[in-house]
């Protein structure tokens, strides 16, 4: 069995990448407020880009995260399709659980079944770029540990999905709490993670047969993840009325109808 370590580059991919969670919920959030706030084709568009933000926050985490780990006697490379879908997975689930969210006429139906769907989007996601991995060997996982993190992300989620987003320092409670369910579901499936490097390439160090290495995303990631998290946050601040609208506007639960 290979030895592994997340920390290939000391801390600094663990916090960076906690903090990347943080940013895509917390500017996920205010475009959440400002679809609660509207209706029609604005109200969906927001909740696209409230997805999109939350996503892309929720892959960047696991992606940095992964470029401290490394397995002794192998290189790691990872397929490009699957790295891409794991990208897309939690934006499509996401979406589904702020869709949820932000029609449904039970409050109580409502958040639980939201925070229960982008919660599995993260386990999704983690998984999938899991199965990206290109090494000499290969990767087995804890059912237990497994089972672990599932439960680990739909609880934390629907947490988060519990918590007002009508106000900055709201959303800046609410998107620890999701930085902190994406962080320890990623550890705890890492931890669920079992590496057997073949005994024929472990000292030979050949490099994975296909795949991109690691840093070989960074800059698309830059590029294209940083693009998108700035338009979008370029739009919630020159929002025209979002201000306005969420400081004027009564709780959730009364414009919704729901039941306190």
């Amino acid at each position: 069995m290979g030895a592994t370590t997340e920390t290939g580059f000391g801390w600094a991919t663990p916090v960076l990448s906690y903090v990347m969670a943080c940013v895509g919920a917390a500017l996920g959030l205010r475009c959440t407020a400002r679809a609660l706030a509207a209706t029609g084709r604005v109200k969906r568009a927001w909740l696209l880009a409230a997805a999109v933000s939350i996503g892309a926050g929720i892959w960047t985490m696991h992606f940095i995260a992964m470029l401290g780990f490394a397995v002794t006697g192998t290189e790691i490379r990872y397929s490009v399709w699957l790295t891409l879908l794991s990208l897309l997975v939690p934006i499509v689930l996401t979406w589904a659980g702020l869709l949820v969210v932000g029609y449904g006429q039970s409050r109580a139906l409502s958040l639980s079944l939201g925070g229960a769907i982008t919660g599995f989007g993260v386990v999704v996601m983690h998984y999938t770029g899991m199965a990206a991995i290109r090494l000499n060997g290969s990767i087995g996982y804890d059912a237990a540990t497994v089972a672990l993190s599932v439960l680990i992300a739909v609880a934390v989620a629907a947490l988060w999905a519990g918590l007002t987003v009508r106000g900055p320092a709201a959303a800046l409670g609410a998107s620890l709490v999701m930085g902190v369910a994406v962080s320890a579901m990623h550890c705890t499936g890492m931890r669920a993670a079992e590496v057997k490097v073949a005994a024929d390439t472990a000292a030979s160090g050949l490099v994975p047969a296909g795949g991109a290495s690691a840093t070989a995303f960074i800059l698309p990631m830059i590029v294209c993840l940083g693009s998108i998290l700035f338009l979008t946050s370029a739009f919630v601040a020159l929002s025209p009325t979002g201000t306005r609208i969420e400081s004027s506007m009564p709780p959730v639960a009364e414009r919704r109808g729901w039941n306190a």
